[in-house]
């Protein structure tokens, strides 16, 4: 198990989330969206791509971590829960928790098919995290007037 594990972060880390990284940024990887965490010792932001898990009509959010715990991105989940996730209108903050009781498998059956088939094949110690996304706030229509209703 500790080889295989070794193996797939390998294959991840190195080869597979570059290019994924990059084109999620661009909104060119169907089914796959970025995460963004802060590093638990750097304090700097880090993005990892997932499945995309946005429950429809909801404002909840759900990954399998493959390699559960030993997943950098949920030990920085579980030293800082705030998290962004980058959607195809922009990125939603929200707050993310490890959920325990939740069946990984019955979960991968909801998430994006390709990527879920990835996660099955090549996970460890699959783990559920739930992402609650705070609320989209409603903006103000752009008038080119100032905020506060003065004129110039």
């Amino acid at each position: 198990m500790q080889s295989k594990r070794k193996l797939v972060t390998w294959l991840q880390v190195r080869l597979l989330n570059p290019p994924v990284r990059a084109l999620a940024a661009r909104g060119l990887a169907p089914g796959i969206v970025l995460l963004e965490t802060t590093g638990r010792r750097s304090g700097e932001p880090r993005r990892t791509p997932v499945s995309y898990g946005l429950e429809p009509g909801t404002d909840t959010f759900w990954i399998v971590a493959e390699m559960g715990r030993r997943a950098a991105y949920v030990r920085n989940i579980e030293a800082d829960p705030r998290v962004r996730i980058r959607l195809r209108r922009g990125w939603r903050s929200g707050t993310a928790r490890v959920v325990g009781a939740d069946d990984p498998r019955a979960r991968l059956r909801t998430l994006s098919r390709l990527n879920a088939a990835g996660v099955r094949a090549m996970g460890a110690d699959l783990l559920v995290i739930r992402v609650d996304l705070d609320p989209v706030t409603a903006r103000a229509p752009a008038t080119g007037q100032p905020r506060s209703g003065r004129s110039g």
